[in-house]
C-alpha cells in the first residue's frame, strides 16, 4: 500500500483489530459554531481532521472567534451572537457545504456583509434550498444563478420568525435556519417532509438553548444562545461505514470499531447491512450532549442483495454500501438517490463508472441505481475529487486478490486524512 496521490493498494488481506475512527464531521462543525455563539470557553476533544471542519474553523477566525489547540483540546472562546465581527476578506468555505449552509444562517441575523465561497464543486451546488427560507426571515441573500449559486452575499439584520415548511429534508437546512431562529424576534418553526438528522436539537436542547424538537420532522425555536459546553467528539459513523463494509467484505475478518457515534439517524447502513446477512453488533456505552455512543463489532460473510431507500439519514453511506451491494448475492436496488447527483459530483454517474471497473453490472435512472453483484476483480479506479468515492474504491480494492491503483487518493483528506494509515495497521500492510 502506499500514500501518495495514487494509492495502490494490494488487496485479499483481512481486516483485524480495533479503531477509532476520526471524530465526527457533523458534530464537529456544530461543536465550533455553537461554542463560538456560547458566552464562554467551550473545550472540544477530538475534533474531525478533514479540510471540511478547517474551513468551518477558519471562517470563524475570520468572524473574530478565537479558537486554539493544546494538547489535543480545541478551545472555542464564545462571546455570543454579538461577538462577531464583519470579516475583512471573502470566507472560503472549501469543498464543504454544510459550511456555507451553517454559517448563511448564522450569519443572517448579523448587522453586517458577508461573502461565502467555496472551491469549484462547492459553487455549483445548489444553495435556493437555504437561502430561500432564511430571505423569508428577512435576510438579504444574493448570489450567481439568479441567487442560488455560490458566491453568496449575505447582508444579515433583524429576523422575523416563520414556519419554514422545507420541500426536501436536510439537518444543514434545517441547522442553517435554527442558527437565524435563535436570533429572531418570536417563534418560528421549522417543519420537514421526512426525518432529517439531528444533530443540532440533540446538541443544543443539551447546553440549554431554546429548541424543541416537536416530532420527527418538526422543531420549534425561540431567539437564545447554548451555554459553553465540553465535547468529546465521537467517531464519525460515515467513516465507520468504510471500515464496516470493508470487513464485512473482505473474508477473514474482525473488527471492533470503538467509541463511535450511535446516532439512530446516522447509523442506519448498520441495519442495511444486517438485513443482507452481514455479522454485525452495536454496543452503546456513552451519552454526550444527547448523542449515543459505542462501539460497533463486524465480522466478515456472505452478503445477499436487498433495496436501500436512500433518505437522508443514509445517503453519505451509499457509496459504501454500493460496494457491498458489488460482492452481494442478487441484484441490490438504491431508490430515491436524486439528491446524491449534487453533491461534491454526481455520485450516481461516478459510482456506475468506478464500479463497472470491478466487472459487475451497474445500471442508473435519473432517482434509481441497481447493482447486479459478482466476483469483483482488481482495476484502475478514479477518486473524480470526491472523498466518499476515493474511500468506496479503497474498501473494493482492499477486498480483491491482486493490485489496485486509486488515482486522485488525495481527494480522501476532505474528511478522512489517515485512511490510508488506518487501513494498512488492520490488514499489517506497509502504509
Amino acid at each position: 500500500m502506499s500514500s501518495v496521490e495514487d494509492l495502490v493498494i494490494t488487496g485479499g488481506m483481512p481486516i483485524r483489530g480495533r479503531l477509532r475512527v476520526p471524530g465526527c464531521k457533523g458534530i464537529s462543525h456544530r461543536a465550533l459554531i455553537f461554542g463560538a455563539i456560547a458566552e464562554g470557553d467551550s473545550h472540544v476533544r477530538g475534533l474531525a481532521p478533514g479540510a471540511d471542519v478547517r474551513s468551518t474553523a477558519d471562517a470563524l477566525g475570520a468572524l473574530g472567534v478565537r479558537i486554539h489547540d493544546v494538547d489535543g483540546t480545541t478551545t472555542v472562546a464564545g462571546h455570543g451572537f454579538d461577538g462577531l465581527i464583519e470579516p475583512t476578506t471573502v470566507l472560503d468555505c472549501g469543498n464543504s457545504a454544510t459550511t456555507m449552509r451553517l454559517l448563511a444562517g448564522l450569519l443572517s441575523g448579523r448587522p453586517f456583509l458577508s461573502v461565502l465561497t467555496g472551491d469549484a464543486s462547492l459553487v455549483e451546488r445548489p444553495m435556493a434550498r437555504v437561502a430561500e427560507p432564511l430571505r423569508a426571515m428577512g435576510a438579504w441573500i444574493d448570489g450567481r444563478h439568479n441567487g442560488e449559486r455560490a458566491p453568496l452575499v449575505v447582508r444579515g439584520g433583524s429576523l422575523t420568525a416563520t414556519d419554514a415548511r422545507l420541500p426536501v429534508a436536510s439537518g444543514q437546512v434545517k441547522t442553517a435556519l435554527v442558527l437565524a431562529a435563535l436570533q429572531a424576534a418570536g417563534t418560528t418553526e421549522i417543519v420537514e417532509p421526512a426525518p432529517s438528522r439531528d444533530h443540532t436539537e440533540r446538541m443544543l436542547g443539551a447546553t440549554g438553548a431554546p429548541i424543541e424538537q416537536v416530532d420527527d420532522c418538526s422543531v420549534r425555536v425561540r431567539a437564545g444562545a447554548p451555554s459553553p459546553f465540553d465535547l468529546a467528539v465521537p467517531g464519525d459513523p460515515s467513516s465507520a461505514a468504510f471500515f464496516v463494509v470493508a470487513a464485512v467484505i473482505t473474508p477473514g475478518s474482525e473488527l471492533l470499531l470503538e467509541d463511535v457515534l450511535l446516532n439512530p439517524g446516522r447509523i442506519e447502513f448498520v441495519e442495511v447491512l444486517q438485513r443482507m446477512g452481514a455479522h454485525i453488533e452495536v454496543q452503546q456505552r456513552d451519552i454526550r450532549l444527547g448523542e449515543p455512543v459505542g462501539d460497533i463489532a463486524v465480522t466478515s460473510g456472505p452478503l445477499r442483495a436487498t433495496v436501500v431507500d436512500c433518505r437522508e439519514a443514509i445517503i453519505d453511506e451509499v457509496p459504501a454500501l454500493a460496494v457491498a451491494a458489488a460482492f452481494a448475492d442478487g441484484v441490490t436496488e438504491f431508490r430515491e438517490v436524486a439528491e446524491m447527483r449534487v453533491k461534491e459530483t454526481d455520485r450516481i454517474a461516478t459510482l456506475e463508472q468506478e464500479l463497472s471497473k470491478l466487472g459487475v453490472g451497474v445500471e442508473s435512472r435519473p432517482d434509481a441505481m441497481t447493482v447486479r453483484g459478482g466476483t469483483p476483480g482488481s482495476a484502475m479506479f478514479d477518486s473524480h475529487g470526491d472523498h466518499r468515492i476515493a474511500l468506496a474504491v479503497a474498501v473494493a480494492a482492499n477486498a480483491i486478490d491482486g493490485e489496485s491503483r486509486i488515482s486522485g487518493w488525495d481527494a480522501a483528506a476532505i474528511s478522512y486524512p489517515a485512511f490510508a494509515r488506518d487501513l494498512a495497521g488492520l490488514t499489517g500492510s506497509v502504509a
